[in-house]
């Protein structure tokens, strides 16, 4: 087996912790890692707009995977639409700065 550690990249996330997926050595494909990686992570793979090798390598085929070593870090690059957001943006109140008085002033 191959041990790997993905997460999902995420800057706003104040923990972003990584899991460990292990892949059958016999099946090193790039199927075959998004598939484990979004059933670990909870991620639908249609989801997922690329696997970054950290600090800032792409993984595009099956070579690429091949070529991980054990531990090596991975995040899920998601691509994230207006309609169908993944992550819940701020309420204006908690975005800094925001003024609940100002906001409530009539001229």
């Amino acid at each position: 087996e191959l041990v790997l550690k993905v997460r999902i990249q995420n800057p706003n996330l104040r923990e972003n912790d990584f899991i460990e997926i292990e892949l059958d050595r016999q099946e090193l494909t790039y199927q075959e890692l998004l598939r484990v990686s979004c059933r670990e992570l909870g991620v639908n793979p249609e989801h997922v707009q690329k696997i970054r090798k950290l600090p800032n390598t792409m993984l595009r085929k099956d070579k690429d995977v091949a070529r991980l070593q054990d531990f090596q870090e991975l995040e899920l690059v998601l691509a994230v639409s207006d309609k169908n957001s993944l992550f819940r943006a701020p309420a204006p109140s908690e975005r800094s700065g925001y003024n609940k008085k100002a906001s409530e002033l009539t001229y």
